[in-house]
């Protein structure tokens, strides 16, 4: 999940590397510790997703959730390539949160036997995220 604009993860859950990932869409967006302010027409909130949430369980859920789902469909992506032959394809701000997660040696492999512990530590991880991207570091 991510705040308005920044890009930096302020809700997270934890699974097995054999889930797919919008399976945990629910418990992800309920994680978010803020409260956050009701979307209206001039403000709505978005939600960054990439082509691995592309499901209608989804799109339900950021419906009954007030967000606007900004997701790529599977193969949208490489259509509007072959049209814009001189644009990249965009990097997503979800995939650029995992790259940046994937930085920290310690979550990257799960080595702790607790949920809890390793919780713990991808807060850790997003809290010095978001330190970083709030440019406190000088």
């Amino acid at each position: 999940m991510l705040t308005e604009g920044v890009g930096i993860p302020i809700g997270l859950a934890v699974a097995g590397a054999n889930v797919n990932d919008f399976k945990l869409a629910r418990e992800t967006i309920e994680s978010i510790p803020l409260d956050r302010p009701r979307p209206t027409r001039k403000k709505p909130q978005g939600l960054c997703l990439d082509k691995g949430y592309d499901y209608d369980e989804v799109r339900a859920l950021a419906r009954e959730f007030r967000y606007t789902a900004h997701m790529r469909s599977r193969g949208e992506e490489a259509q509007w390539l072959k049209h814009h032959t001189r644009r990249k394809a965009r990097r997503w701000v979800v995939e650029r949160t995992h790259s940046w997660l994937n930085r920290f040696r310690r979550i990257l492999i799960r080595w702790e036997k607790k949920a809890e512990n390793y919780i713990a530590m991808l807060h850790f991880a997003c809290a010095l995220i978001t330190y970083r991207a709030l440019g406190l570091l000088g």
